[in-house]
């Protein structure tokens, strides 16, 4: 355990470094130190030996990643920019999957794979890393609504990829049958119920969190309230059961948690927001109390009592959001040491045209649907304009991760083509994490002075 902890802890400070001296992206740095290590250590694993426990890994770190990701969006980006949300996280998802379907018998016709077979192999690839997305951003100057565009397009991506792989991939390869009908209300019940108990697991942690003025309870009371949204809604079922109610319903995890996060920050945000407004008014008080002659000692010594509170609840509140980074980072380094534990190397090679034509193909249905969102943008004004430049950024933004593989340790032992879906899904997510983060890097190095004039007409229009 002692050398677990030193080789996450080296990796970890050595990607870092990577990062501040050579601008390398964290999840390069990252999986690349991950493989130097593992293959130091002889292959000998020291986290994980299989795709199997890599899964329950992710199962475990993956809500830690979902809040500090959400503690990172506020509910204003989220309604300005819902529209274009809705089509890049749901929408080009739904088209990226029909696309497939009619493309899959020229990429797989080997295989014959059935309907059922393709949504569930391309669901998987279609899921987004916003660790890695975010990583990249957050070491560059770019303009807020392209952020806004691509980080809450990797979060939100997320959930839906679930949604169609479990509610109608693995459903169709167990038999069911897909119809329009059960399609639209499975997607309603789920994406609707998931958001509606998010939000009240979030008003419920925020309700904890006015007991306590402690840094740490608090971050442990946003950890409770994502975990417990996201354990809660993939077992809701049995909460119907206790009551009676003898239903099957799932509810998305994914979606519980982020919504529980995001509810949480913003009534924390906005409880900051409004002290802001009170201490500005104290301040003004002041003042003019200390015009007058004589002053009342007791009355300004009660509003500078009222801007230290402020000022500690803010401080707090940023300290907080910190500390979930760190455990967020930690976390990721984790999932990418044992990534590399569970690669197999030869089972690549085997498959390595399977996983490049994969690969290919994804890439340009993304970008296809990239284009589209860039077309409709430039169309109407309830949505934010796309020039070519943030066309590149939210296409090659598609960096995927471990969600991918958890989906992969769903599908049933027995499927005739396991083994091939395994090659192409950690192929696909490892030539996505290096080769979608270097293009990233090159059109934002090329676009350097482009993005600093678009940073600075979002600082004049007051939007940054």
């Amino acid at each position: 355990m002692i050398t677990t902890l030193l080789v996450i802890a080296v990796i970890l400070y050595l990607a870092l470094q990577l990062e501040d001296k050579l601008s390398l992206p964290s999840p390069l740095g990252l999986i690349g130190l991950s493989f130097l290590v593992h293959y130091l250590f002889q292959q000998v694993p020291i986290m994980t030996g299989d795709t199997e426990h890599f899964a329950e890994l992710v199962i475990f770190l993956l809500p830690i990643l979902l809040i500090a990701d959400s503690l990172e969006l506020k509910l204003s980006d989220l309604k300005e920019h819902g529209l274009s949300l809705f089509y890049l996280a749901v929408v080009a998802v739904g088209l990226s999957v029909v696309l497939a379907i009619f493309t899959a018998d020229w990429l797989f016709g080997q295989y014959h794979l059935s309907v059922a077979a393709i949504i569930v192999l391309f669901a998987m690839v279609l899921a987004t890393d916003p660790v890695s997305v975010v990583s990249i951003f957050s070491k560059f100057e770019l303009p807020h609504k392209l952020k806004i565009l691509a980080e809450g397009e990797s979060l939100f991506n997320d959930a839906t990829a679930l949604i169609v792989f479990v509610f109608i991939g693995l459903y169709a390869l167990d038999g069911g049958e897909i119809s329009t009908a059960y399609v639209t209300e499975t997607s309603l019940i789920v994406v609707l119920g998931s958001a509606l108990f998010g939000f009240v697991i979030g008003l419920l942690g925020i309700a904890a969190l006015k007991t306590t003025e402690n840094r740490i309870a608090e971050m442990m009371m946003i950890i409770i309230a994502g975990y417990g949204a996201f354990e809660l809604s993939e077992h809701f079922y049995t909460l119907l059961n206790l009551f009676g109610s003898h239903s099957h319903m799932h509810l998305s995890g994914i979606l519980s948690c982020i919504f529980a996060t995001i509810t949480i920050h913003h009534l924390m945000t906005r409880s900051i927001e409004a002290e802001d407004a009170r201490l500005g008014d104290d301040v003004e008080c002041i003042q003019q109390e200390a015009q007058n002659e004589p002053s009342s000692r007791n009355m300004i010594a009660n509003v500078l009592g009222r801007i230290r509170i402020s000022i500690e609840e803010r401080d707090r509140h940023v300290r907080t959001k910190e500390d979930v980074q760190l455990l967020a980072l930690v976390a990721n380094t984790i999932l990418f040491v044992a990534m590399a534990e569970i690669v197999d190397l030869s089972l690549l090679w085997h498959y390595k045209t399977e996983i490049l034509a994969m690969f290919v193909a994804t890439t340009i249905i993304r970008a296809l649907m990239m284009a589209k969102f860039a077309v409709i943008t430039n169309r109407t004004t309830r949505m934010s304009n796309v020039n070519f430049r943030w066309w590149g950024i939210l296409t090659f933004a598609g960096i995927k991760g471990g969600l991918s593989i958890v989906m992969l340790m769903m599908i049933p032992v027995g499927f005739e083509h396991l083994e091939m879906f395994k090659a192409v899904v950690i192929g696909v997510v490892l030539l996505s994490t290096f080769i979608y983060s270097g293009i990233l890097l090159a059109i934002i190095a090329v676009n350097k002075e482009a993005f600093a004039r678009e940073v600075r007409e979002e600082e004049e229009a007051g939007l940054h």
